[in-house]
Order: C-alpha cells, then structure tokens, then sequence
C-alpha cells in the first residue's frame, strides 16, 4: 500500500524531530508513505525535490510563493506523485485547506481519502474567530467526503455522529500516542524541581501551553487574582510562548500579581515531566482542544488536574472550571490546591 499524505507540520523536515521520529513509525505500516508539507518557498530545496525520512518515506515541500498557494501547489505536487509513484490512499491532516487538496486528488485519480481530525470543531468556542468559523465550514464540508475519518478523541466521535450525521463505522478513534510507563518512571532532572526552584511558594500550580488566545490563559490570571486572597503564598508558574507573550504579561502587572506569577519559555519534554512531578496542580484553561496531550502527560506524573471542558479532560478525572467564569475558577482551583 503507498500512501500520500498532505501535511501541515514542517518540522518533519529537521533531523531528529519528534514529528519525524513519528512518521519513520507509522511508515513501518506501508511499503511508500509520500509526504506533501505546506511550507513557503525555500532557497534551498526546489520543486519536487525530495527529503528522504527512511527507506520508504519521504517528505516534499510545497515551496509555495506565500500561504494562499498551499492548497493549490499541494494538489498539483499531489498529481505529479500520484501519477509517479503509483499512489493507492491519500490521508490528509486536518479537514481543512489540507482537505481542500485531498478531496480534488480524491475526484481526479477515484483514491480512497481519509481525513484527520485533530480539534474539536464542535466546541462551542470553536467558531471564536473569523478564520475558524470558515475552517468550519470547510471541515463540515469536506468531512461528508471522506472515505474515513480518524479523530483523537471520542467526544469528537460524538459530535461526528451526532451532529452530522456522519457513520460511525467510517470513523477511527486513534489518541495521540504518550508513553504513560517512560513518564511514570522518570526521575526528576536536576534544576527542575519547581518546589526547589520556587521555594518562595507553598503551592504550586503549573501551566503548559502556547501563548495563543485559544488557550485564554488571561482567564488563569484573572482567576489567580481570587486564589491568593485566600492562599497568598501560592505560585502559578506559566511555560510557553506565543504571541500573547506581551499581554499576558502587561496583564500580571496591572493586576500586581507580578510577585506569585512566574512566565517561563517552553522548555523540551524531559524538563516538562520534572515540572509535573513537583507541581501541586497542572491547570489548563483552552477554549478547545482536540485531544489535551499535557493531561495525559500530566495524569502520567501523578499531577492533580483543573481543566476547562475541553479534549480529555472529563476522561482524566480533571476538576471543570468555566470558560469565561473567573470567580468561580479561582474558587474551584483554591479548593484543590488546599485539599
């Protein structure tokens, strides 16, 4: 079986990359995996050239001259491998502009197409931007299209069947892979135990995430304001970047929580472990999340969890907080940190 795969994740193309590392894995199930990346033009790959990944998979830039040309220089690279390499199933990674390029291969060369679903569109918080309430629709769209559908969790199961009336029997619930025995059986790494390294708190809580207003960690500051009213020596240790780096910061200093909140930049897996393993709670506040890989992570560590209603969260055992409550989020994360 030689599969085409249409991708947005760049960092297939760097040596050593936990993508790459993946995708040498699930190559192991096929004789060719052909992988198209959306990716700009590049001075050093040309058109059509290939990264050989391992000796049956191989990665392709789609070199396009700027993000609105994905799509299109992905369907037509698409052809060319197609046709050369004697393609027999096409797997696309999102519903969306990836989906855009698999649904015309589909059409054209009658290949049976799976899409992947790794968000939760069904999210009531889903549609919070223009760009997703179009990516919606184009997942809405393209979805009815497939062939089959993989999803990470079996809420989004749910909505599939549900709300859309899609065949639960085209659809396969595959989580995202954590090696739950290599977390419960780490050591703590030396410099990065958080009771140590912020002795100055009594309790710790610990946050995870890129710095994007999907995740709405302004709600976690907001909330924090509440929690040292009561716990004044707790600490919340923020590790991410993003582009919400500024004003999550500017927001501490306006509410003087400057002295409890600490902001780290994102650190690598092994580090992040240590964190949970020395955290009291690991607190995640997104507006959605297809799956929720820091829970599991976080579970793994033996980490109490407070969590809005996203990914898997219910499924971990975490404590729900609202999404736009902060009263009551401070209430219910004060309430875990002292039990």
């Amino acid at each position: 079986m030689k599969l085409l795969m249409i991708s947005t994740d760049r960092k297939i193309f760097e040596e050593g990359s936990a993508v790459r590392v993946r995708q040498i894995e699930y190559a192991k199930e096929y004789e060719e995996v052909h992988i198209i990346v959306f990716a700009k033009k590049s001075k050093v790959q040309s058109l059509k050239s290939e990264t050989v990944i391992a000796s049956n998979c191989w990665a392709y830039s789609t070199n396009s001259p700027s993000k609105f040309f994905y799509s299109f220089n992905a369907t037509s690279l698409g052809r060319f491998i197609i046709s050369k390499r004697g393609i027999t199933s096409i797997t696309c990674q999102d519903p969306f502009l990836t989906a855009m390029s698999g649904v015309a291969l589909k059409r054209e060369f009658s290949l049976p197409l799976e899409i992947q679903l790794h968000t939760d569109i069904g999210s009531p918080n889903f549609g919070y931007t223009t760009s997703n309430k179009i990516r919606k629709i184009l997942a809405l769209s393209y979805l009815l299209k497939a062939d089959t559908i993989r999803v990470v969790s079996n809420k989004i199961k749910d909505y599939l069947t549900s709300s859309l009336g899609i065949d639960a029997a085209k659809i396969t619930v595959r989580p995202i892979a954590v090696d739950i025995e290599k977390i419960k059986n780490a050591q703590i790494i030396e410099g990065a135990d958080l009771r140590k390294k912020y002795s100055r708190f009594e309790k710790i809580v610990l946050m995870a995430s890129r710095l994007e207003k999907e995740k709405n960690v302004g709600l976690a500051i907001r909330a924090w304001a509440g929690v040292i009213e009561t716990m004044p020596k707790a600490g919340l240790v923020i590790v991410g970047s993003g582009s919400e780096d500024g004003r999550l910061k500017k927001m501490v200093a306006k509410l003087n929580l400057a002295n409890s909140i600490a902001f780290e930049d994102w650190t690598d897996r092994d580090r992040l472990i240590s964190y949970y393993k020395t955290a009291d709670i690991f607190l995640n506040t997104s507006l959605f999340e297809g799956y929720g890989m820091t829970l599991i992570e976080a579970q793994a560590a033996g980490c109490k969890m407070v969590s809005t209603d996203v990914g898997v969260a219910r499924e971990v055992g975490a404590a729900i907080i609202p999404w736009y409550d902060s009263n009551r989020a401070s209430e219910i994360i004060a309430l875990h940190l002292s039990s």
